[in-house]
């Protein structure tokens, strides 16, 4: 059924996050809005800085949070589990070149955020309870008069909300706290499951008040604790930068027990993690902007351009520079095997041979080498697999040292293997490469905090996580607002909950790729709604800045 359920997800995902044309929508509207608005990430940087600081302030703008409360929580929505977890899951697979692409992801999205927040605060509205809402599902209705899109866009929230925002975040703090302080997944999930629903029912007044208070405390810890791995690693910062750039149009090539990715693989989970990271083009952080107090779209939309900057330039690069320069994204580390990262082939593969990496490579990432999965019988002794003409790939590497376990005790009988996949209920261990959160923590035990920087790591991803999973019940209710009226939100939260505890115990892999078809069921029409206003917005920020002159002249 798990397998199924696999392939059933693998091909939407091929349609939608990971089909050729989704990344160059994203980064193509980036471009596009950076040159047709000349710059605005550079030229309004500035002054986006001055209006956080409330220097523009006026006492009778209309909204429930102010400028750096709108502003945590919208950041407090995107550093999460993608800043931690999703860095590492992007070189895992993309090798250094990977990181380019979040950064142009990144700096091209700080338009485009900047574009989707102006417009949603434009054209947002008060529910029945008097209360600001706000989002791309209301730019859909009330400007371009196009209600299925908005319906859209309003039900591919609600469903973000979970693979984006309950899902992973609660699934990486689990595994998180287990490697660290071996507590149990389910009781993680269990006890955060009901501090969010503490957080949450106080609706965005609550939530803004828990952003602004741990959204700073959180970024400070995190970037202690990575300097302290990058100033020990200092020799080879250089050379991780160099193959940051070096491999950003060729692919990565192979090296320890990496065995290369494509320029396109890299380049497309370089802007797909990238995404999911700081979520420029998504249309999630607009719903929290539209609550912020000012009268003026374009100046809240400004703000916006500071998430980009902060969650993927400075906290995304960071946790890159840790995972290249420690050298741990090619080692191979004991751990216990996932059944979606482990696939059987057939024949005998090893890494020191020239033509087998070049099969697997071309296995891995275009799935066309002559490389077949195996299908039969395992016989396994005292835990140990007997001779047999196979080799197991486990987290795009070959596995080593494996052994099979069943109940804590070294297994001893038959295993059916079928297409590759192990038909068994029993646990595998062994050394391989090693992806997300469990990545990103042995790399902070690389620095001068020695064992102790995965506590930083751990109380990192709890933080970050965490505040993503409040931000995101935000932007769910709202969607569900729009949906269905206020009476819905309550029993959406209920089991936005139940939600966060299931995936604390769930496959990482699989969470991971649920939130890739999320995320572009979100981005592909809010893509084409902000491309549809692009003369619109233009207009606006003119707009604004001859309204702005007039008030600075007066004042002087």
């Amino acid at each position: 059924m798990t397998d199924d359920l696999t392939s059933l997800l693998n091909l939407f995902d091929s349609y939608l996050g990971s089909a050729q044309y989704f990344p160059f929508l994203l980064l193509g509207t980036g471009i596009f809005f950076t040159l047709y608005l000349k710059f605005p990430q550079l030229r309004f940087f500035n002054h986006a800085l001055r209006i956080v600081r409330g220097k523009y302030d006026k006492d009778d703008a209309k909204g429930d949070a102010s400028h750096f409360q709108a502003l945590a929580t919208a950041i407090s929505g995107t550093v999460g589990t993608g800043n931690i977890g999703g860095v590492a899951l992007a070189i895992y697979l993309g090798g250094p070149a990977a990181l380019f692409w979040m950064w142009m992801t990144a700096f091209f999205g700080m338009t485009t955020k900047f574009v989707e927040v102006t417009l949603s605060h434009k054209y947002r509205m008060v529910d029945d309870e008097g209360h600001i809402i706000g989002g791309p599902m209301y730019v859909m209705e009330r400007r371009l008069n196009m209600k299925w899109l908005a319906v859209f866009f309003a039900v591919a929230t609600v469903i973000s909300s979970f693979g984006t925002g309950s899902l992973p975040q609660s699934n990486n703090i689990a595994i998180g706290v287990a490697t660290t302080f071996g507590i149990p997944e389910w009781i993680t999930g269990g006890v955060l499951a009901i501090v969010l629903g503490l957080v949450i029912v106080g609706g965005i007044k609550r939530i803004v008040r828990v952003a602004e208070s741990i959204v700073p405390i959180m970024s400070v810890i995190y970037v202690i604790g990575a300097l302290s791995v990058i100033l020990v690693n200092l020799p080879q910062v250089g050379a991780s930068f160099v193959a940051v750039f070096q491999d950003a149009f060729t692919g990565s090539a192979a090296t320890g027990g990496f065995l290369g990715a494509s320029f396109a693989y890299a380049f497309n989970r370089g802007v797909n993690r990238g995404l999911f990271s700081n979520e420029a083009g998504q249309g999630s952080a607009p719903i929290a902007h539209a609550a912020a107090k000012t009268n003026e779209p374009v100046s809240e939309g400004m703000v916006s351009i500071l998430e980009p900057f902060i969650d993927t330039i400075i906290i995304c690069t960071l946790t890159g520079l840790v995972i290249l320069s420690s050298g741990v994204w090619t080692e191979k580390l004991q751990n216990d095997f996932q059944s979606f990262d482990m696939e059987f082939i057939s024949g005998t593969y090893t890494e020191g041979s020239d033509d087998d990496r070049a099969d697997l490579y071309a296995h891995l990432n275009f799935g066309d080498s002559s490389i077949e999965p195996l299908t039969g019988e395992l016989e396994v002794r005292d835990g140990i697999a007997l001779q047999g003409d196979f080799t197991l790939l486990h987290n795009r590497s070959i596995a080593e040292e494996v052994q099979y376990f069943d109940g804590g005790l070294p297994y001893s009988g038959s295993l059916q293997v079928v297409d590759g996949k192990l038909q068994d209920a029993v646990t595998v261990r062994g050394k391989s490469l090693i992806h997300s959160v469990n990545l990103t923590t042995e790399a902070f035990t690389r620095g001068a905090f020695g064992d102790y920087g995965k506590y930083i790591v751990a109380i990192g991803l709890v933080l970050f996580a965490f505040t993503t999973a409040v931000a995101w019940s935000y932007y769910g209710d709202r969607a569900m607002t729009y949906l269905f009226g206020t009476a819905s939100v309550l029993p959406y939260r209920m089991l936005y909950v139940l939600g966060f505890f299931v995936a604390a115990i769930s496959d990482t892999s699989l969470i991971w790729l649920v939130s890739a078809i999320t995320i572009a069921l979100m981005t592909i029409p809010n893509l084409i709604a902000i491309l549809l206003l692009r003369s619109e917005m233009r207009d606006t920020i003119e707009e604004y800045w001859d309204q702005f002159e007039r008030e600075q002249q007066k004042e002087r």
